[in-house]
């Protein structure tokens, strides 16, 4: 959830701004009022009344800025490109689970395309540059996206808890038509929850009576108030709940069954396929629980900042505030990274779309849990 929204609202916000002089006064990026130095000029984001005031930074810190997100963006968007890659080409990964990774991958990899550069601009120069329009619709892509996140995940420890607590069952119980289900239901709630809160006319209206500071204009700054944040809080936390809930489930039964494996693999009978399949779906629970874990790492210091700071007058500093969300969104660079580290499958498979083998037919029915 954004703390920026619509920082030119319209002919109302513009009318009201043009009676504050801003020799007394002006809205620095995170809407708050400071007062300059009356000798020194302020930087500003527009040379009009009302404007918000630009912070400005050293050419190597500006320049150390831009490369330090450009890189995480370069990671986030050619991460997830090759586990879409992998998915689609490789026919042995076409299961439901991992259909559920390639929609996470491809919610990870829109935002990296769509949010990431601008708000790169955004934080570096202070300001928003981009209009009213593309406010809203940065805002919405932004929050759907993110949104879309944590519910697959949550989705996926569903199909884990399945995998490893009942397997008999789990091959008619997690079919790829309850995946698709899972994937409508993880776009499609996002996708409703934020048109209602950013294009309703209506609750737009009502969130701006809470509003303490008129917002200045290029600050592309959200309509955040008490209420807005502790709707939001369990809308992102309660999925997390849900997920950390099973998790701690699959870690018992997955321990009870390593006991089991190391038994059985004494008896003669027991097959070399059973012993892999068991071994690699509490690796994929295991991966996926590193997963969730960062996640929440990631996300928890923004969520938690947001919730205190819409009762405290949002006292936050705009550097802190970019750190912040900038450390949440670089959690969409990591599950690649922690595929790479964990999945053997899918370093093989990164292996093979490097060295452009992936464009041959014949490598996609390649068995990539084969062990060399």
């Amino acid at each position: 959830m954004r703390r920026y929204y619509l920082g030119m609202i319209g002919d109302a916000i513009q009318h009201n701004s043009e009676n504050i002089c801003c020799s007394r006064m002006k809205f620095n990026a995170a809407g708050m009022s400071s007062t300059p130095d009356e000798t020194t000029p302020v930087p500003l984001c527009f040379m009009m009344n009302g404007s918000c005031t630009r912070t400005l930074h050293p050419f190597g810190v500006q320049l150390a800025i831009y490369v330090v997100c450009a890189i995480g963006v370069l990671i986030t968007i050619m991460g997830n490109l090759l586990v879409m890659i992998s998915i689609f080409h490789f026919k042995i990964l076409h299961t439901p689970t991992n259909f559920l990774l390639l929609s996470l991958a491809l919610a990870d990899l829109l935002l990296g395309l769509t949010v990431l550069p601008f708000s790169t601009i955004r934080s570096v120069e202070s300001c928003w540059y981009f209009g009213d329009d593309f406010c809203r619709l940065h805002t919405f892509l932004d929050t759907v996206f993110c949104l879309t996140s944590i519910f697959h995940l949550c989705f996926i420890s569903v199909d884990r808890h399945s995998a490893i607590c009942d397997p008999l069952l789990y091959p008619t119980k997690f079919t790829l038509r309850v995946a698709c289900i899972y994937i409508t239901l993880g776009w499609g709630v996002p996708v409703v929850y934020t048109s209602i809160f950013l294009y309703s006319k209506g609750i737009e209206e009502e969130l701006g009576q809470f509003l303490q500071d008129l917002p200045c204009i290029g600050s592309c700054q959200l309509l955040y108030n008490k209420l807005w944040g502790w709707i939001n809080f369990p809308v992102f936390f309660f999925p997390c709940l849900i997920t950390i809930g099973l998790y701690i489930k699959i870690f018992i039964v997955a321990t009870r069954q390593a006991k089991l494996i190391r038994n059985m693999n004494k008896k003669p009978r027991r097959s070399k396929h059973q012993t892999g399949a068991a071994k690699r779906e509490r690796k994929a629970a295991k991966t996926l629980g590193i997963a969730v874990g960062i996640y929440l790492f990631c996300w928890l210091p923004f969520t938690i900042d947001t919730m205190v700071d819409s009762l405290l007058d949002f006292i936050t500093p705009p550097v802190v505030f970019d750190v912040l969300i900038w450390f949440a969104y670089f959690n969409s660079a990591c599950n690649p990274l922690i595929y790479v580290f964990s999945y053997r499958w899918f370093r093989k498979a990164v292996k093979l779309i490097l060295t452009c083998q992936a464009f041959s037919t014949r490598t996609s029915a390649i068995d990539l849990y084969q062990e060399e």
